[in-house]
């Protein structure tokens, strides 16, 4: 019998819920996500989720869900049997809502507040949101109390009542914590835990599913900064799906693992902790193994200019293990193998590309001495690469002296070849240093760009400014519309000033631009030498009111004309940016001193640059850590570059080391900090 009433009264409580909450039944179509049908029946996806749990591992064509009217849909509290109790016909329960109290209930319910209490025990500590309480009923043949409290009453009651309210809003605050999260395509755990500001670990722990993986649709538990998650709600309800279902699969790709790669690099490379790499690759714990096939996140972190300390190598040098390092230089000896000593002088005279190779060759040589006086372990092998723009013999110099063997690889010279370089030794996992080229690579995992490009140094040039607070006025010729577009699409903040009919500087544009209290800063970008000159008499002119600096962001032939003073450069402390510093420090007078000893003239930038990429290179092969983990931890100095690489997004590496330079009044040439 009390099994049959039991039955017949959950019959009457579906049936009253689905009349209450007019459901109506929705079959998915295919492509469908819950974001779509939540905006086509104009409710939200978790009234949608909260009446088809299942829904959260995603939707599957042909399904059915139930689509409750708009606002409907109440959180469902804990199921309570049905019985034919003599205490449930004598008592009620009612669940708490938001702002409700004690003292309001009992004044609700016509009973006092002992007698709520003595029925709910519970609530002497607080009433919680969801909270099911049981209201028990006065006995008919008792006359109706007095509901009005006593003062003791009243106390308790506002007592109470401040305790509920603090436990209500500490409720309220854990409730608007929890948020929930459309799985979109392309998304990793990795990306959602940082968009919302949790580790992996949380997201997990609060969506055991995902250690499985991700599918598009999956709904998550969110808990985070609310201003945050309801953006990214906003974001994904409004992002359209492709309407192809993926697999958990989806959001990672395979990676094999190369020669040298420790645990320590790929983390840094994928952007994991390595406890996060591990658990998604348990076989890792015994070790990274090469050609193991690790589990990865297929969208990578981008990184950008690191603030890497700069550190001296020489003090952590470590002497274990022998490394082997090649050079490829372009000498093309095969052309002049048959020359006269006179035809050798001659072409040494008119061949610059040569007499470069041979000066940042003669650099190299310095630095192999250097890391013989410092008892570095290294064997340093020499190759002709035998290159010009179209041409070279590196895979014959690849398949004849096995190059795989070698830790790092300096050059070719030309880019294409450097590509080419790093593509054959890619499986192997050597580093290829162009040495160089200031063209934008090919992404090859490992190519190091030693060279920052101009564009990065114009970036630089304008974070400085910004760095600074500064006003930024740009003095722009009409020939050079590329660079007025360049400066227009990517900062905003700068402004334009205007020409005279002659196309000098129209010192009254210029002048109603600046600001006073306030550095302002005047980029310059001409080739001619009249704008130049008309330039600087404008801002000559304005000095004595404002402070001015005059800014160029490249290498300006048209500087070097008779007609321009340098004193005046000089004035208005022009600064620029610069791959290469002028040094003289004690150690880079002794590198200079040494230098002419061995070839009887001083170095010039190739002589220079030949040192500086080679002994970095022989420095970061001689440390603890692997020549990658030291990129990664490591910004360097040498005597006029820096080396501070960081890696792009798509693959490779990127040297961001640059000097902001100015021409000071003493006419030096000061680095601006």
């Amino acid at each position: 019998m009390k099994q049959f009433f039991y039955v017949l009264v959950l019959m009457f409580l579906v049936s009253f819920t689905a009349k209450a909450q007019q459901n109506v039944k929705h079959t998915v179509l295919s492509g469908e996500t819950v974001t779509q049908i939540a905006q086509k029946y104009k409710v939200t996806p978790l009234d949608i989720y909260t009446l088809n749990p299942d829904a959260r591992n995603g939707l599957k064509e042909n399904s059915v869900l139930l689509i409750p009217s708009k606002g409907t849909v109440k959180i469902p509290v804990k199921e309570q049997k049905v019985t034919d109790t003599p205490s449930q016909k004598k008592n009620g329960t009612h669940t708490v809502a938001p702002k409700e109290t004690v003292y309001g209930l009992a004044k609700q319910y016509n009973i006092s507040v002992s007698d709520l209490e003595k029925a709910n025990p519970e609530i002497k500590n607080g009433l919680k949101i969801g909270q099911v309480l049981t209201i028990p009923k006065k006995e008919q043949q008792v006359p109706p109390q007095e509901t009005k409290p006593t003062k003791k009453e009243e106390r308790k009651a506002e007592k109470a009542e401040k305790k509920a309210e603090k436990e209500e809003k500490k409720e309220l605050k854990n409730t608007v914590q929890d948020f929930t999260h459309e799985v979109q395509p392309k998304e990793t755990k990795y990306s959602i835990a940082k968009k919302y500001g949790i580790t992996l670990e949380e997201l997990e722990k609060r969506n055991p599913e995902t250690k499985e993986g991700l599918k598009i649709g999956q709904v998550l538990i969110i808990k985070g900064n609310p201003s945050k998650v309801e953006t990214a709600d906003k974001k994904s309800e409004t992002r359209q799906e492709a309407p192809k279902q993926e697999t958990a699969d989806s959001n990672f790709d395979k990676y094999e693992v190369k020669p040298k790669e420790t645990l320590y690099s790929l983390s840094r490379q994928f952007g994991l902790s390595q406890n996060e790499l591990i658990d998604l690759n348990p076989e890792l714990k015994d070790g990274v193994k090469v050609g193991m096939m690790l589990k990865v996140p297929n969208t990578l972190p981008v990184s950008g200019a690191s603030t890497k300390n700069f550190t001296d190598l020489t003090k952590t040098l470590s002497k274990k293990d022998r490394k082997e390092l090649v050079l490829l230089l372009p000498f093309n000896l095969t052309k002049i193998s048959g020359d006269s000593t006179s035809t050798v002088q001659t072409r040494l005279k008119k061949d610059g590309f040569l007499n470069m190779t041979l000066d940042f060759y003669s650099g190299a040589l310095m630095a192999i001495d250097s890391a013989k006086t410092l008892g570095l372990n290294i064997d340093v092998k020499i190759f002709d690469s035998q290159e010009n723009k179209n041409t070279s013999n590196i895979s014959s110099t690849f398949v004849q002296n096995n190059l795989t063997k070698a830790d790092v690889v300096i050059g070719p010279f030309y880019q294409a070849h450097a590509e080419k370089t790093a593509e054959m030794l890619n499986q192997s996992n050597v580093p290829v240093i162009s040495p160089l080229s200031k063209d934008s690579a090919k992404l090859y995992s490992n190519l190091y760009q030693s060279m920052p490009t101009p564009e990065y140094l114009r970036n630089a040039m304008f974070d400085y400014m910004n760095s600074k607070n500064g006003n930024i006025v740009a003095v722009v010729d009409p020939k050079k519309a590329t660079t007025r577009k360049y400066i227009s699409d990517n900062y905003g903040n700068v402004r334009f000033a205007t020409f005279t009919d002659k196309g000098g500087l129209s010192a009254e544009s210029l002048k109603s631009l600046l600001k006073p209290n306030q550095m302002n800063y005047v980029v310059m970008e001409t080739a001619s030498i009249w704008m130049i000159k008309s330039t600087i008499t404008a801002l000559l002119a304005a000095q004595s009111e404002y402070q001015l600096q005059l800014v160029i962001l490249e290498s300006n032939k048209a500087l070097d004309s008779d007609e321009i003073l340098v004193s005046n450069l000089a004035k208005l402390k022009m600064m620029y940016p610069a791959v290469t510093r002028e040094n003289d420090t004690p150690e880079a007078l002794i590198f200079a001193k040494m230098y002419k000893k061995k070839n009887n003239i001083l170095p010039n930038q190739y002589a220079t640059r030949g040192f500086d990429v080679t002994f970095d290179a022989m420095l970061r092969l001689s440390q603890e850590k692997s020549f990658e983990e030291t990129i990664y931890d490591v910004a360097t100095e040498q005597v006029e570059n820096k080396f501070n690489y960081n890696r792009n997004p798509a693959g490779g590496y990127s040297n961001k080391g640059v000097y902001i330079l100015y021409y000071d009044e003493d006419l030096s040439v000061k680095e601006a900090k």
